[in-house]
């Protein structure tokens, strides 16, 4: 998104990315090519009062785009609004299908591999760098003016990838029961092909055994990223680094705080007095659903912190709408930078009584699903909540 100098008397240009080099097109108002076609952009003839105005800003267009992401596109097509036969039944959602399977395989797995630099058949591109330095070979980095600099956003995707790994795998079991292994696309009416096609088309085939099998090894590969975090951490504290000397200060920092303040119930340890290893010991409250409850939890960093998050992952084992099936917590710290943010976001993940609604956290598929479901299913989620507090102490 580029602003030009008369904003926002005019609106800013908009170019999609996620097009798989050109080819691919997500939704009939998004082209391959990167256009956007919405008529508060000036890209398509909208109706009186649907143009720009400078009362309009950047969340206007967000949600503009958003709203392009129904669960029947195929109503964008101008034309289309009101199709309703048969046969545009059929396409619609066939043109859903192979949707969802290109947004996986693009948006989502394609990404991933390319961040991390690792080829379809799980084999890395290149070397990842040594010691948390920059180069052309870290696909972690971007150039610029000659100098490699770390890009959070790829950490950002990294993390959100974590959170959503098993709704990944449960909608890819869901979708491959609907199609066969290397069927064809239905191609739209709208979609055209040749000279003239200006990237409006999505082709291709389902693949969803080798979708599973890639996000598989994507998976793998963030694990033993976050692996190698502790010895490199190692090394950075013989070396006297200023990441290593900022961990250990605020590790004595918070290890105080919460020694001197009893207002949450933990304690804190360092694993092999490694400052980029912490353990994290919470004790439940008395007279609530946590009361006898003893939960472990991890927080790994890298040499790049603050720039890259640390992973944060329970030991024990935990049913809660906001931490996945591997221990994976949904939380935002306040403070990116400060650790212990980063801890009460996770305790607040547990303690929190009555939470509201909020479909990015919700990254465990069956204990969303009882928790936000009827009273009866809320009861069932409570007692298996609590039966998984009774059992954390086996665990401790």
């Amino acid at each position: 998104m580029k602003f030009p100098k008369e904003y926002p008397g005019k609106a800013p240009t908009v170019n999609a990315l996620t097009t798989n080099g050109g080819r691919c097109r997500f939704n009939p108002n998004i082209y391959a090519g990167g256009k956007v076609c919405l008529s508060i952009l000036g890209t398509w003839r909208g109706e009186r009062g649907e143009e720009w105005s400078s009362a309009q800003g950047l969340e206007s267009i967000l949600i503009s785009i958003q709203s392009l992401m129904s669960s029947n596109p195929y109503e964008n097509e101008p034309g289309y609004e009101a199709a309703n036969t048969p046969h545009d039944k059929d396409n619609q959602k066939a043109y859903v299908l192979k949707i969802r399977h290109e947004t996986l395989r693009i948006s989502i797995i394609q990404r991933l591999e390319e961040y991390i630099g690792l080829k379809p058949d799980g084999t890395y591109i290149v070397r990842q760098a040594e010691e948390g330095e920059g180069s052309e070979s870290d696909p972690q980095y971007v150039e610029e003016g000659g100098v490699y600099f770390f890009e959070p956003f790829k950490d950002l995707c990294k993390r959100k990838f974590l959170w959503y790994y098993d709704t990944y795998l449960a909608s890819i079991e869901a979708e491959k029961e609907k199609v066969t292994e290397n069927q064809v696309f239905v191609r739209m009416p709208f979609e055209m092909s040749g000279g003239n096609s200006m990237g409006n088309t999505m082709d291709g085939k389902f693949g969803y055994n080798e979708l599973d099998r890639r996000i598989k090894n994507i998976r793998k590969a963030l694990d033993e990223e976050a692996m190698k975090w502790g010895p490199e951490g190692m090394l950075s504290l013989k070396n006297e680094e200023g990441v290593a000397a900022n961990l250990q200060r605020q590790f004595e920092q918070t290890k105080n705080y919460f020694k001197e303040n009893d207002s949450v119930p933990l304690d804190l340890d360092l694993e092999d007095k490694n400052p980029f290893i912490w353990q994290v010991h919470y004790f439940g409250r008395p007279m609530t659903n946590l009361d006898g409850g003893l939960f472990n939890f991890t927080l790994r960093f890298s040499v790049r912190f603050p720039e890259e998050q640390p992973r944060v992952q329970f030991n024990t084992p935990m049913f809660h709408h906001k931490i996945n099936k591997d221990g994976i917590p949904a939380y935002f710290p306040r403070k990116p930078e400060d650790v212990r943010s980063h801890i009460e976001g996770v305790v607040n993940v547990l303690e929190e009584e009555d939470p509201a609604y909020d479909p990015r956290t919700q990254i465990n598929i069956d204990a969303s699903k009882l928790y936000w479901g009827t009273k009866e299913e809320r009861r069932e989620y409570n007692k298996q909540f609590r039966r998984a507090v009774q059992r954390s102490i086996e665990y401790a």
